[in-house]
């Protein structure tokens, strides 16, 4: 599925299966996922797992560039709800609003395909309140993954 974003020149939004991907794309998102999740955070993980295999993946380009990205894994895959995971900006578009959009569309996708479905994150702590202004609440306790302090947050279907 493709989305082109009016208020964004020469931007593209895409949803993918990860069938759909086609090999340039799926470098793309395994360099930028490297890029930010394990480079810039300096968090030596496996990024690579089974999960890809059955997400949707969301890409957002720029003037051929990734900028933006996340995947949507349904619900029973990986939490008992709906999840979106792997939510990232390159470095060089932050502070752009683009993690805004990315979230906006996401969610949108997330409503349009699993109507009425609460959706769950595992949120790095010191971005609460940037998932807290698109509906997500948390849920539990705080806890490390990767040694980084992480917090699941939900937000409710509506």
């Amino acid at each position: 599925m493709k989305r082109t974003s009016s208020y964004r020149t020469n931007m593209d939004s895409h949803f993918k299966t990860f069938t759909e991907l086609n090999t340039t794309e799926l470098y793309k998102i395994l360099k930028l996922r490297s890029e930010v999740f394990v480079v810039e955070q300096n968090c030596a993980y496996q990024d690579i797992d089974d999960a890809d295999l059955q997400a949707i993946h969301q890409l957002i380009w720029k003037e051929e560039q990734l900028i933006a990205y996340s995947r949507i894994l349904p619900p029973g895959s990986y939490f008992e709800q709906l999840s979106i995971g792997r939510i990232l900006t390159a470095s060089t578009i932050r502070g752009q609003q683009y993690g805004h959009l990315l979230m906006q569309e996401a969610i949108a996708y997330c409503q349009e395909q699993y109507p009425y479905q609460s959706i769950k994150l595992s949120a790095q702590q010191y971005l609460i309140e940037f998932y807290r202004s698109h509906g997500f609440e948390i849920t539990g306790k705080g806890y490390l993954e990767d040694g980084i302090p992480h917090i699941a947050m939900i937000r409710d279907s509506k």
